[in-house]
């Protein structure tokens, strides 16, 4: 079997957590990410809205008669999963509110959650030509086997399927995801910012260039 190297693979990464975040990785270099200048910008999170028509800034600080400070403060604090749903920010308790009462609101900050995921690996798949495969990290990514599948869901057409087994047992821990023979892999890999934070500082202090 020839050996893949790592400047020939290109993954997107799916960082659903409060603060979520997807990463496009070609040859082993990142390319392009969610968040902008703040992490206010792409994906629905916890308590931020992600992307939105910059307009509406203006349009609600008229309205209610806030300030843009205030405006700034309510995209950041009080909107997300928290803003959708009234209730929460915890994508958990929100999977059991759903199961239980089947709440409006509930679904629908579930959704638009999910969407919006999967909007971006759409987009990072066009932008990069395609991708090896989908990572999925961060407290949601790596726990949640339900939030992963309504992700995937519709991802079909660039060869991306979810094996429901592997799916459920992959909590927490490395894994494939993905069914066999799957073009476009989907796996779990927990998250280490530690490591990578020592990591890049040695090659600081040595002087050595980033891989």
């Amino acid at each position: 079997m020839q050996k893949i190297t790592r400047e020939q693979t290109h993954v997107i990464t799916l960082h659903p957590r409060s603060g979520c975040s997807a990463g496009a990785i070609r040859g082993g270099h990142s390319v392009d990410t969610s968040m902008g200048k703040t992490p206010l910008e792409g994906l629905v999170m916890g308590t931020r809205s992600g992307d939105l028509d910059p307009a509406i800034i203006d349009l609600i600080a008229s309205k209610e008669g806030l300030s843009t400070h205030d405006v700034e403060s309510l995209l950041n604090t009080q909107s997300g999963l928290m803003g959708i749903s009234g209730l929460t920010n915890d994508m958990k308790f929100l999977g059991q509110e759903l199961r239980e009462h089947d709440d409006r609101r509930v679904r629908l900050a579930i959704e638009v959650f999910c969407y919006r995921a999967r909007k971006y690996v759409g987009a990072y798949l066009a932008s990069m030509g395609g991708a090896d495969a989908v990572v999925f990290t961060g407290g949601i990514g790596e726990h949640s086997a339900d939030i992963r599948s309504r992700i995937c869901a519709g991802l079909e057409w660039a060869g991306l399927t979810i094996d429901a087994t592997l799916n459920q047992q992959a909590v927490g821990r490395e894994c494939r995801i993905s069914s066999e023979g799957s073009r476009l892999q989907a796996w779990v890999i927990p998250t280490n910012e530690e490591l990578l934070i020592a990591r890049d500082t040695v090659r600081c202090v040595l002087g050595e260039p980033h891989p």
